[in-house]
């Protein structure tokens, strides 16, 4: 008992140098009925404030009270809550892994638009390689084992790796939705720096407000960032193809320190790749306005990554972080085709055992009356082929 305790607060000690939970008091969301009445008559998107997230030092959620809650909140809550808290590393065999087919990625990046279909592949935590149309994708990719500025203390993750990421083909697009420490990290930065420099086309990123310079500070070419506010528009291209990128809302929060909180800005992101779009909710909570407004601005999403893990004690996470009855619910909001659960099964981040998560949205797709093949889950390394109504064609 007193060994956990130990354990407990060591951890607790480091999360507040990481900043990566999130402080949260029951949702109080601040829906309006002015705002579901433009959702429901189709004209939600277009009647968009683009500056309402906008405060004097920094940015704010427009649907939930940001709040204050600081270190002792949390270790509180950890020490003191009725929460038990799973031991992730002896669970780990709860999450399937398998080794990647780098072969495969490789052959993809060369497939002929005309045969083309989308190959998505799970990395872990909310990185995912996504390759259509001659242009790879990556994710808020975070190569290290810890999530963490330290590579000696952090939250550690508990599988491997499913690739040496060196293999990776070249990359043309990386999209980050926020600056917590397990979806930006700066040693990964680094390795991709060096990756686009050797490459013919410079690997293009997309970053919410606030947070090229972090960036620029890794190394990577300022030319080759793109900073961007919720709604904004840009292209990314290589010399085969191009594709569409919006940042779009999110529920969720930013710092990677004690002062700077709500100072940059968070994200999800619409890549769309000419007959094929995919949704990356980055790491969010719900409220049911921002998600329709989505679904109806982009029509139609073939695909969507949205995160299923990351969730309890719910009392303390709601606000910013989805559970797997709310994913389902998103997964309706976007209108997506299909959808695959991200953010589970990687890093020690919440209570929740690692397999949970898996769970329950088999659950809730149930008692939802979802089609149990519209919203899945990978095994970390696995590479699914997504249909496309618009494509016959074959993979690699």
């Amino acid at each position: 008992m007193k060994e956990a305790a130990l354990r407990a607060i060591t951890y607790s000690t480091l999360l507040i140098m990481l900043l990566v939970l999130s402080g949260c008091q029951n949702a109080n969301t601040h829906n309006t009925d002015k705002d579901r009445a433009l959702i429901k008559s189709g004209a939600g998107s277009k009647n968009i404030s683009k500056k309402n997230h906008y405060t004097k030092d920094g940015f704010k959620n427009l649907y939930v009270e940001d709040n204050d809650k600081n270190f002792f909140d949390f270790l509180e809550m950890r020490l003191l809550g009725d929460e038990e808290w799973a031991d992730h590393a002896s669970l780990a065999n709860q999450v399937p892994i398998q080794t990647v087919d780098i072969k495969r990625l490789k052959v993809k990046n060369n497939a002929q638009s005309e045969a083309d279909l989308p190959l998505v592949t799970w990395l872990g935590h909310s990185m995912f390689l996504v390759q259509h149309n001659r242009l790879t994708l990556l994710t808020d990719p975070i190569f290290s084992n810890r999530a963490s500025p330290l590579s000696f203390a952090g939250p550690k993750r508990y599988v491997e790796h499913a690739m040496n990421y060196a293999d990776l083909p070249n990359i043309d697009i990386v999209v980050i939705s926020h600056n917590h420490y397990d979806h930006l990290d700066n040693d990964t930065i680094k390795q991709l720096a060096t990756h686009s420099a050797l490459q013919t086309s410079p690997i293009q990123f997309y970053v919410p407000l606030g947070v090229k310079a972090h960036l620029i500070d890794e190394g990577v070419n300022p030319n080759d960032v793109t900073e961007m506010d919720w709604w904004n528009k840009a292209t990314a291209k290589n010399s085969f193809s191009s594709a569409e990128i919006q940042a779009l809302p999110s529920q969720h929060w930013s710092g990677r320190g004690l002062s700077d909180r709500l100072q940059t800005l968070w994200a999800s992101w619409s890549i769309n790749f000419g007959n094929f779009t995919v949704w990356f909710a980055g790491d969010t909570g719900y409220n049911d306005i921002q998600f329709k407004q989505i679904g109806n601005a982009l029509g139609k999403i073939d695909l969507a990554l949205i995160p299923i893990g990351g969730y309890a004690p719910r009392w303390f996470m709601q606000k910013y972080h989805l559970n797997p009855s709310e994913a389902v619910t998103i997964h309706t909001d976007v209108n997506a085709t299909k959808s695959i659960g991200m953010h589970w099964g990687t890093f020690p981040m919440t209570a929740e055992e690692p397999g949970e998560p898996v769970t329950v949205l088999a659950q809730e797709k149930q008692a939802k009356e979802i089609n149990n093949d519209s919203f899945i889950t990978l095994s970390i390394g696995e590479s699914v082929v997504i249909e496309l109504d618009s494509v016959k064609g074959t993979q690699p």
